[in-house]
């Protein structure tokens, strides 16, 4: 059910709680955005996008292995805008809407394999219950249409389904721990 289903990897926020960029933060031996593709690419998700800030493009683009990444020209402007980056990129390159697409954000980083087998069987809007990400979304017309400071719980609802998986949320130092 995965095969083909594209995924847009958010890692353009500023990390200023955390002091680093998280999108490069070591979950065990490799990075957080590593860590994504890793299980992303063994789902077979096509194609995968990842939508960085300008000043790391480069540091994001080693880490991407032959993922697509983009930039989004004004990640300040809130993580709704970077999801549409990276829907304006999937547009692109699928040469259409896609009807559904994983949302991943970077930091939140407690779910596994399986949290995607449970969402990838869904047919709607949902969240992994506890680990709370990532999310698969449908409603990908309305995310396109809201604005780019508008947090995404205002436009779009989702079914929470119980998934296997961890909430967990990288801001504060204190939180690497949790990953270590």
């Amino acid at each position: 059910m995965s095969r083909n289903t594209p995924a847009v990897i958010l890692a353009a926020g500023s990390s200023s709680r955390l002091g680093q960029p998280k999108a490069l933060v070591k979950y065990g031996s490799e990075t957080l955005t590593a860590r994504v593709l890793r299980i992303l690419h063994q789902k077979q998700c096509n194609p995968v996008i990842i939508v960085t800030r300008q000043e790391l493009l480069i540091d994001v683009a080693m880490e991407a292995n032959d993922t697509t990444v983009v930039v989004n020209p004004d990640p300040e402007a809130g993580r709704t805008g970077t999801l549409q980056v990276g829907l304006m990129a999937l547009i692109g390159d699928k040469g259409r809407i896609p009807k559904r697409v994983l949302v991943v954000p970077v930091d939140r980083c407690g779910w596994e394999e399986k949290t995607l087998d449970v969402l990838l069987e869904q047919d709607e809007n949902c969240s992994p219950n506890p680990a709370g990400h990532p999310l698969l979304l449908f409603d990908v017309e309305a995310v396109l249409a809201a604005e780019p400071d508008q947090p995404l719980r205002e436009i779009v609802c989702f079914k929470k389904v119980d998934a296997p998986g961890v909430h967990l949320n990288i801001d504060y130092p204190a939180d690497l721990e949790l990953i270590r």
